[in-house]
């Protein structure tokens, strides 16, 4: 089929209902030498007249009048496809599915989820909780929530928490029996909880800022976890010093169940971001969830 048929098609139709090219042109705010030309662009490509014109009145002809009794129904499944497309920009719908982190899941997204499904009944969230880094367009997912230093160029990235400050912590009773480490360089003599990583399977290697410059620093100790929430809680229970992040054990540092060291060492992330593909254009649903969670920095 002419990429051109639908087009003229629907031009022809609009004729046909008006009952004139003027009135037709008027209410397509189109000329109406431009309606014309469509409509005997379609005839000369079909190789039959579709319109019976006179100085007053125009009217399909026979072949005119089957073909619309055919094409009818087709333009008018397609309009209505339009319009539901239309309604969801105005009206969001569908199945969102998001990759997440799991701090970023439980602190940020779940804690909007119940304003952001109440204003949207039509919007069904699908939630993949993974510290793995995922490839959103060959994992059919239509966002994901991570930091922002992890993300591709290629990525939109929005904002949905501040900047966040890594923490070394550890329990009371780890600093009686062990003392606290002075720099970086001290690890070595300390029990340190690694991290393997869901992505790569390697151990985190653990960040600081020095003497102006970023170092990472290789730590060794009796435990290695692949889950962050476990390995807090073996810092808990005094097993080690641990890498995290400040709000992630916001409650036991306050509790004092743990407290920090190496404090003008620990660096500043770029804190959590909302991503997309760029080249892809995002939904009605994701548009209006990533207004709701966008993090606006305090002036």
């Amino acid at each position: 089929m002419d990429r051109r048929d639908i087009a003229d098609l629907l031009i022809f139709q609009a004729i046909v209902e008006a009952g004139s090219f003027t009135r037709a042109a008027a209410r397509m705010g189109r000329a109406q030498s431009g309606l014309s030309q469509a409509v005997s662009a379609l005839e000369a490509r079909l190789g039959v007249p579709l319109l019976a014109r006179s100085t007053r009145s125009v009217r399909p002809t026979e072949a005119g009048e089957r073909l619309l009794q055919q094409v009818t129904p087709a333009l008018h499944q397609i309009e209505c496809g339009l319009s539901e497309i239309r309604r969801e920009r105005d009206q969001p719908s569908g199945t969102l599915r998001l990759t997440v982190m799991e701090y970023p899941a439980r602190a940020i997204l779940v804690p909007a989820l119940p304003d952001f499904l109440a204003r949207y009944p039509g919007v069904t969230m699908d939630l993949h909780v993974s510290d793995r880094f995922t490839d959103i367009v060959k994992g059919g997912y239509d966002a994901g929530i991570r930091f922002g230093t992890h993300l591709e160029k290629d990525m939109v990235a929005v904002p949905v928490g501040p900047d966040i400050r890594a923490a070394i912590v550890a329990a009371p009773s780890y600093y009686a029996r062990r003392g606290h480490p002075d720099r970086p360089d001290d690890l070595g003599a300390h029990d340190c909880l690694n991290y393997r990583t869901a992505s790569h399977g390697d151990l985190f290697r653990w960040m600081f800022r020095q003497d102006e410059r970023n170092i990472e620093v290789p730590v060794v100790g009796a435990a290695v976890f692949n889950d962050a929430p476990v390995m807090i809680e073996a810092a808990l229970a005094g097993l080690g010093l641990a890498y995290t992040f400040e709000p992630h054990v916001a409650e036991h540092l306050i509790s004092g169940r743990l407290s920090t060291c190496l404090e003008r060492f620990c660096p500043v992330w770029s804190g959590y971001h909302l991503y997309y593909p760029s080249r892809h254009q995002k939904s009605a649903a994701l548009s209006a969830l990533a207004k709701l969670l966008r993090y606006r920095r305090q002036r």
